[in-house]
């Protein structure tokens, strides 16, 4: 991927005010991987887009950040999104009413059908999700 300057150099302290993005759950996926070989891109944010549909994943990898390498990964769902914004690693991912995690990074395998939004989470067991949850990226 070309980029114009090196992603590294941006400071999370950049992003000042920003809305949650909003969405819901359109199909809910069952898959463990111990071996995924997730490959976090460099970049810090990602501007998902109004009607977008992405992956939500988790890891119970504390190391997971851009540019990083991720095996352990759960597949929860694919969301869309209702209201778009600007999602930034370290933000809270809310499935329901509940915390799920904080934004590890973002893999780019299979665009640009959908981009992979990984989740830091305390375990990388699947929680209860049905079609039609609330998802919400927030600061």
């Amino acid at each position: 991927m070309v980029m114009g300057y090196d992603p590294k150099i941006v400071a999370l302290d950049v992003y000042k005010d920003r809305r949650p993005v909003e969405g819901l759950v359109v199909a809910v996926l069952d898959i463990t991987f111990e071996k995924r070989g997730l490959k976090l891109i460099d970049t810090k944010s990602r501007a998902l887009a109004k009607h977008e549909i992405h992956e939500l994943m988790i890891t119970d990898d504390q190391e997971a950040e851009p540019g990083r390498v991720v095996d352990r990964v759960s597949a929860l769902a694919f969301f869309e999104i209702e209201e778009g914004g600007l999602a930034v690693v370290g933000d809270k991912m809310i499935l329901g009413e509940n915390l799920l995690g904080r934004l590890a990074g973002f893999d780019l395998t299979h665009m640009p059908n959908h981009m992979n939004i990984l989740v830091k989470s305390k375990s990388i067991k699947s929680p209860s999700i049905r079609v039609g949850d609330r998802v919400r990226i927030c600061r």
